[in-house]
């Protein structure tokens, strides 16, 4: 831990608490946050520059989802502050941790342009830790520490008449300092022993299912992701029970290969979800048991025993017959324990479910159509002449570069991705905005995603809604990215809001959007790109990993108005007076 340096700043002091807590920090300098940001390039720290300040917490927060390391962000007070709101809500919501460093108004009282800062974060469910000179040093490491813990965003504000300010007390400081804070969270900490191993009243329920089950089936979110150990814990007792495993969206290939049936829910492949429907015990871990994860109440059996294991007792679901707080990771240990290392020993002769049960392939490109895609080769274009987006989705698939890491905004497209690409682990698929059902975070996101893995390629996949409006950080994005590619599935047209209300015959005109060439923009912004217009049209893409896939390349992609993605259909076909949200993962 560094001491604070004799006189120095409140900056400096602020500044040396990042260093010790964070890898990279990624902002935009303003007169709130100039001396902080001098302070750590000028030696040498890693600083990741975005073009609007939204795009410094959607980077700080995918740098999260694509490494599990805290993220830190920095813009400055006022305007700079009020222009995250949407990425920090997202954060808030999506329980992401990471520090938000932020210029306000100065101690002595605001001037007549402050805005009340620490309200606004309060109305998103975010703390403010105003700093004083006292000790600085400490109240930073205190929001770090919250900020880990509770796995939530907590922003640290630097009083302007400070940032010049000596430290009072020229000494190390001391880790449990008082802090002022102020929040409304309604996403409160997490409760005291949610990390402690389970009680063996609390666990005997779910051994005593498991043992008895024929068809057991276990179900991962991002509470296994983010647990360390769980991942090898789950596939663990997978093993040992000859299961069969699901995951949430956030979750994808965390155990491997072997018995996963993939995504459980509205992104998961009917074939595979009818599987799922079949189990008889579900152990649901980590993940929120949403509408939308649920497939609105479809995914497990009527007769099934579904238990729930979650850090957060307000997450328990209805549909839960037995509910345990406790970590993921804790828990699979524990329950590893109770069984033998073998199916046949833990009395499946036949070596469980996971040994009888076949799982339908993937979709591949060239296949006959299997009934269930519905796809068809040949060009790649549906019925109107533009392009079929599960074609070209799967087309990527086999062209992109396997080490990639997927970035994904919102908006109607979303489904594609999840249903006919393969991702090496669960932190190379992140859905961005999804939490908040937000548009337009995706290119910032990528930038995160890229500075959290530089060696793969980071693959943002966005529309022309999306893509327009955060199209400021496609400079960021094609400035600081060793490999990226861009993916449009252009629609010209706002397709969520098209499928859903056009769909019930109100009026479209506000839903189109005059077609944009993305290739041509990010061009003008020094990347390689082309706009296809068939499936061999791909083939810019393909020599472009061919030469290795150095810099970034836009592939804008025209797709169809027609093709409804599969989830927005289920969604649709539910609603009765208005329709469902977009999905939260």
């Amino acid at each position: 831990m560094a001491a604070v340096p004799l006189m120095a700043t409140v900056p400096q002091a602020v500044a040396g608490v990042i260093r010790e807590r964070a890898d990279v920090l990624f902002g935009l300098m303003g007169n709130g946050n100039a001396h902080l940001i001098s302070e750590l390039t000028s030696t040498g720290f890693s600083f990741v520059t975005v073009r609007h300040e939204s795009g410094a917490v959607a980077a700080a927060d995918a740098y999260f989802r694509a490494s599990g390391r805290i993220g830190t962000a920095t813009v400055t007070y006022g305007a700079g502050f009020t222009n995250t709101m949407t990425a920090l809500a997202e954060a808030a919501l999506a329980r992401i941790p990471l520090v938000l460093v932020v210029g306000d108004a100065p101690s002595s009282g605001p001037r007549f342009f402050d805005v009340d800062q620490t309200g606004m974060a309060a109305a998103a469910g975010v703390e403010t830790v105003r700093l004083d000179a006292t000790d600085p040093s400490g109240q930073v490491r205190e929001a770090y520490t919250r900020a880990e813990r509770d796995r939530r965003p907590v922003v640290v504000a630097i009083p302007y008449d400070l940032v010049e300010t000596p430290v009072e007390t020229p000494v190390e400081a001391s880790f449990g300092a008082p802090v002022e804070s102020t929040t409304t969270d309604t996403h409160a900490p997490l409760p005291a022993g949610a990390g402690e191993a389970p009680s063996d009243d609390e666990l005997a329920p779910i051994v005593a299912a498991l043992r008895g089950a024929r068809r057991p089936l276990l179900v991962a979110g991002r509470g296994v992701v983010d647990s360390p150990g769980a991942p090898q814990a789950l596939r663990d007792v997978a093993d040992r029970l000859g299961a069969l495993v699901g995951t949430s969206v956030m979750a994808r290939s965390v155990v491997g290969d072997e018995g996963d049936l993939g995504i459980v829910g509205g992104f998961g492949r009917l074939e595979r979800v009818q599987i799922m429907r079949q189990a008889d015990v579900v152990l649901v871990l980590g993940a929120s048991m949403n509408p939308f994860q649920m497939r609105y109440g479809t995914v497990y059996g009527a007769d099934a025993t579904v238990m729930q294991v979650d850090v957060d007792p307000a997450r328990r679901h209805e549909r839960s017959d037995h509910f345990v707080v406790a970590d993921t990771g804790t828990l699979l240990r524990a329950l590893a324990g109770h069984f033998a290392l073998t199916p046949q020993e833990n009395g499946r002769p036949d070596g469980g479910w996971r040994a009888t049960q076949p799982i339908p392939p993937a979709p591949r490109l060239g296949a006959e159509d299997d009934g269930h895609t519905g796809l068809s080769a040949l060009n790649g274009l549906a019925p109107d002449g533009r392009l079929d987006p599960r074609t070209m989705a799967l087309a990527l698939d086999n062209i992109l570069p396997p080490e990639r890491v997927f970035v994904q905004d919102g908006g109607h497209f979303i489904g594609w991705v999840p249903l006919m690409c393969s991702v090496p682990d669960p932190r190379s698929h992140l859905f961005v905005g999804t939490a908040f059902q937000s548009i337009g975070l995706g290119f910032p996101s990528a930038v995160g995603a890229a500075a959290a893995q530089p060696d793969r390629t980071t693959v943002l996949v966005t529309g022309d809604g999306g893509g327009l409006m955060a199209l400021a950080d496609l400079e960021s994005f094609i400035r600081q990215t060793r490999s990226g590619v861009v993916v449009v599935f252009n629609d010209a047209a706002y397709g969520a809001e098209l499928h859903q209300y056009a769909a019930r015959g109100l009026d479209d005109q506000a839903m189109l959007i005059d077609e944009v060439d993305f290739a041509a923009v990010g061009r003008a912004f020094g990347a390689e790109g082309v706009k296809a217009r068939d499936l061999q049209d791909l083939d810019a893409l393909r020599n472009w990993v061919a030469r290795g896939s150095e810099g970034v390349f836009v592939l804008d992609l025209p797709i169809s108005q027609e093709i409804v993605a599969e989830y927005m259909a289920d969604s649709m076909a539910g609603a009765k007076p208005a329709p469902r949200p977009l999905p939260v993962s």
